[in-house]
């Protein structure tokens, strides 16, 4: 029930919601307020006091707007609406008293910082501060911590807004970051000077309004002036993150998250954010041939030709890999299907039956844990599969919802329940008197490490069945940012990947690292990075990586998304459905498009959803016969949460994550 109030703020008279905190009617009303400490997603703390504003009627003393409510002030003496000033003389006078006191200590560091030119405290210095110091005492100084090679900090430099504390505290759901002493003394520091342990740390360099904590991989590299931002999205989970990708000419520089609400929020994982140094290192810049055992460069001419000509009158199999948009994966499964061949992108296996999509997407909107009352999670550890959408779960458990978990008994960052690992605890789950469950608004996760043995098909059957016995939503969280686009334009073969390879002469490899292919076939590779794709490859056409062309990604909901290009493909790197059309002339069997406009027009005929950019449709509930559960646990279905993909792998900064989360891992060992 919303409990409507009027209010004047500023001369303007405006109804709100008696809940909402004044810096939050003042923003409805369009008056900015200052502020350091305030955040929306996170506690309110009123701590900076840089937010005052004047109350009429009230204490004869500014009031911090971020800490009073709508519903706190008294209406004038005739029963007027409470009156707000935002820009009255004492209003300006208490701003201008909290920007001196911040700055009493802060150091003159803005032509060395990294935050200089995107810094929250030197636009209001600009706006409130005055140009002169009225204090003659030494500045204090504070050790800067070691937080890990992700976040440099400059801890002389912080305001304590505890901004940071928050965050780590109750969205990345670890308790390493605290404030300690009084006064002067009071300094942000590390539980025992401890390395944060957590895939969501990058965002505390978003969220601090001072150059206290910067990227390190970033540090003294560009200024935000020099950047061309666009705005696209990520692949390295299948949560489809919104992100912002900066360059510097054509060098990628930095990866920051844009505010999607329906998707990742504000935030992105560590992975998304960091694994920009990838993209630079062991890139196929050219095309290359295999003779005599080895390989060497050739041009798009020559390989092309080698390609169509190994693939004349053959029979084809064709692989779409994890980071693949739709549009390629479409032009792959027309040409490869064109020569009577059959294309496959579950390649890791995943029993996801085909043109159900209920069953291989689900009915759930990611914005639907928000409301859950109980979350069953099967066979899935999303603190590694999604790291922001186990945060959103940790939203829901943190206002009270009831998590379950079928699987492996991991840390997810906050308490659940364990219902057991392996198939008999999902069939003890079954068929029970589900009690107060039956009517909350929930939410089942079905994970990929479920779906991935060979009784794949019949976990996936009995999660439909508890999702509907509960009368709840399905949400089946893929792994692979390609897999649910490439499975609405259809490029799946009866029997899965076995099937799809069996007996196959050629096999066009379309950035499908993560799969053996055994000795014998023909294998042709378009892909962006040197990986295990292009060491067993006999033609390597090297394609662009996702930030290099533009695309549609569906992500583990079924929204689909527009990534757009932020810089070129390094040499002669071509975007991947251009190599696909240039190929299907080059075979004498021209792919009916010349633009990526056409493409798309073709693909929209087989799939009408994805021109619904950034809406998730409904899919219409088709439940699946029951099958029967083998005996096994259920087990994850990522191994090194830092080393999934070819960018990743390529990375530097990722491989010594992965090697820190490992020595974290091991036992310490006593001295003899």
């Amino acid at each position: 029930m919303s409990d409507l109030r009027k209010i004047i703020i500023d001369d303007n008279e405006i109804e709100v919601d008696g809940a909402m905190t004044l810096i939050q009617a003042c923003e409805q009303a369009g008056i900015e307020v200052p502020r350091f400490c305030y955040h929306e997603r996170l506690s309110i703390a009123g701590n900076c006091r840089m937010c005052l504003v004047e109350v009429v009627g009230g204490p004869p003393k500014p009031a911090a707007s971020c800490a009073m409510q709508v519903r706190d002030l008294r209406p004038g003496p005739e029963g007027q609406p409470p009156v707000v000033k935002t820009n009255s003389p004492m209003v300006k006078k208490a701003r201008e008293g909290v920007m001196e006191f911040l700055l009493i200590n802060h150091p003159l560091d803005c032509p060395i910082c990294d935050q200089g030119g995107e810094c929250d405290l030197q636009d209001q210095a600009m706006a409130y501060g005055v140009d002169f110091s009225r204090f003659r005492e030494a500045k204090r100084a504070v050790d800067d911590l070691d937080l890990g090679p992700l976040v440099e900090t400059h801890m002389t430099r912080c305001i304590s807004c505890t901004r940071c504390v928050r965050f780590t505290t109750e969205v990345a759901g670890i308790t390493q970051m605290g404030q300690t002493g009084r006064g002067e003394d009071s300094e942000i520091t590390a539980y025992l000077g401890e390395t944060l342990d957590s895939n969501m740390q990058g965002n505390i360099i978003d969220l601090c309004p001072v150059g206290a904590l910067v990227s390190k991989p970033y540090a003294f590299t560009a200024r935000p002036w020099e950047l061309t931002k666009t705005e696209t999205i990520d692949v390295m989970d299948a949560l489809g993150s919104n992100i912002r990708v900066d360059c510097k000419g054509r060098e990628v520089m930095r990866i920051l998250p844009r505010n999607n609400d329906g998707v990742n929020e504000e935030w992105i994982s560590d992975k998304s954010r960091f694994v920009w140094d990838g993209l630079r290192r062991q890139r196929l810049d050219r095309p290359y041939i295999r003779e005599n055992g080895k390989l060497r460069p050739a041009s798009w001419g020559e390989a092309l030709d080698a390609a169509a000509a190994a693939m004349k009158g053959k029979k084809i199999a064709g692989l779409v890999g994890d980071l693949a948009p739709v549009e390629a994966a479409f032009a792959l499964k027309q040409l490869i299907e064109g020569q009577g061949g059959s294309v496959e992108c579950r390649t890791d296996g995943a029993k996801l039956p085909a043109g159900n999509r209920s069953a291989y997407v689900g009915t759930a909107a990611i914005e639907d844990i928000d409301e859950a009352k109980f979350i069953m999670l099967i066979g899935s550890n999303p603190r590694v599969e999604a790291p922001v959408l186990n945060s959103r779960i940790r939203k829901a458990w943190s206002r009270g919802a009831t998590v379950g978990l079928i699987g492996e008994a991991v840390d997810l960052t906050f308490d659940y329940t364990h219902v057991g690992t392996d198939r008999a605890a999902l069939e003890g789950v079954l068929g029970k008197e589900h009690g107060a469950v039956l009517d909350a608004p929930s939410v089942v996760i079905v994970g990929q490490g479920a779906l991935r043995e060979a009784d794949g098909e019949a976990v996936l059957a009995a999660a439909m069945r508890l999702a509907d016995e509960t009368k709840s939503k399905l949400l089946v969280l893929h792994t692979a940012a390609a897999r649910v686009g490439a499975m609405d334009v259809g490029c799946t073969t009866e029997g899965g990947l076995n099937a799809a390879i069996d007996g196959a002469e050629v096999i066009y490899n379309l950035g499908a690292d993560e799969v053996e292919i055994a000795d014998g076939a023909f294998v042709i590779y378009q892909g962006s990075h040197g990986d295990r794709g292009a060491h067993r490859a006999d033609v390597i056409l090297p394609g662009a990586a996702y930030t290099e062309e533009q695309g549609l990604f569906v992500n583990t909901e079924g929204r689909p998304q527009l990534a757009l290009r932020a810089g070129f493909a390094p040499g002669e790197a071509k975007e991947n459905w251009a190599i696909l059309r240039a190929l299907s002339g080059e075979m004498g069997a021209a792919l009916p498009y010349d633009n990526l406009a056409q493409l798309r027009q073709a693909m929209v005929e087989v799939a009408q959803h994805l021109t619904q950019i950034d809406d998730v449709p409904e899919n219409e509930w088709q439940a699946l016969p029951a099958g029967t559960l083998g005996k096994a646990d259920f087990r994850g279905a990522i191994a090194d949460f830092y080393l999934t993909n070819p960018i990743a792998r390529a990375s530097q900064l990722m491989a010594e994550l992965s090697a820190n989360a490992k020595a974290r891992g091991s036992k310490p060992m006593a001295a003899e």
